[in-house]
């Protein structure tokens, strides 16, 4: 029985876990959201979250800690002066996790972990192949020049053209 056991274990060691929950909240501090497995990003929630309220306290012994636990000097000062100020009024909640769908390499349930009311987090990336399908069925045309080597020869003919006219 796990009587009061918190957390998840993820298949991991706990050293490994912990790297990975430092990693997982680095990247979100550096890019305000990610895309990671549900069990993952529910459990780095928790990570991101302390990182926060101390970046909220701004002292001595928080930045120690931050340190301690992120590595990465540049995403702890990005969290202690960009990040955590505009959370001084909100008392808790600074990410959300949002479900994405299945993965189609091994259907792991995926998800964005982001944060909250922060500029350019707001959006929820799509998969790119539906959007270019839906591209395509709006216009109704196919394009051919999606191989490299047509696209290469296009641009050599350009800067012959642009050669020529120059002389």
């Amino acid at each position: 029985m796990r009587h009061n056991v918190k957390g998840r274990k993820l298949n991991r060691t706990s050293s490994h876990r912990k790297a990975l929950m430092s990693n997982i909240s680095a990247q979100l501090f550096e890019h305000k959201q990610i895309i990671t497995t549900l069990p993952k990003a529910k459990e780095a929630r928790k990570f991101a979250e302390k990182m926060i309220t101390l970046g909220k306290k701004g002292d001595l012994n928080s930045l120690r800690q931050a340190l301690k636990f992120l590595k990465q000097k540049k995403t702890v000062f990005t969290l202690f002066n960009e990040i955590a100020p505009n959370y001084k009024k909100r008392q808790g909640g600074y990410t959300r996790v949002l479900k994405l769908g299945l993965r189609k390499g091994d259907a792991a349930e995926t998800a964005v972990l982001q944060l909250v009311e922060y500029d350019g987090a707001t959006e929820v990336p799509a998969k790119k192949k539906k959007i270019a399908l839906e591209d395509n069925k709006s216009k109704g045309k196919k394009e051919k020049k999606s191989d490299n080597t047509s696209i290469a020869n296009e641009e050599k003919k350009e800067i012959k053209s642009e050669e020529l006219k120059n002389i």
